[in-house]
């Protein structure tokens, strides 16, 4: 038995498992797994993908409903601040920076959608 055993809320639990399905979505269309939740000072990045020479910077998001807007429009402009940020400190793991995009994966209840490219950094 562990002294500090965290125990995750439900939220983490699906968010996980929202991670999980656009792991697999994004690997049956031909990504390679780079990282999964890479956390730094700046924020967190839920996905860090290879699409051919291009390093993807992946955000999951889910929602039941698009009742309040949906999973997409969640993205605020706060959270591009945080994934940019995020993606900057990645990046210095590098000598020569790759060319890289940030996507969304957009869960509303059972409904994947895909959004690529959708920041200009």
């Amino acid at each position: 038995m562990a002294l500090f055993s965290r125990s995750r809320t439900s939220r983490q639990v699906t968010g996980s498992a929202a991670e999980y399905v656009a792991l697999l979505h994004l690997q049956k269309n031909g990504l390679q797994l780079i990282e999964r939740n890479f956390l730094c000072r700046g924020g967190e990045i839920d996905l860090i993908m290879q699409d051919g020479a291009t390093l993807v910077f992946v955000e999951v998001r889910k929602r039941s409903s698009r009742q309040f807007g949906g999973a997409a429009a969640s993205v605020t402009p706060a959270k591009q601040r945080r994934l940019i940020c995020a993606a900057q400190q990645f990046l210095q793991r590098y000598r020569q920076p790759p060319a890289c995009r940030f996507d969304v994966i957009a869960i509303d209840g059972d409904e994947l959608e895909w959004l690529r490219n959708v920041m200009e950094v």
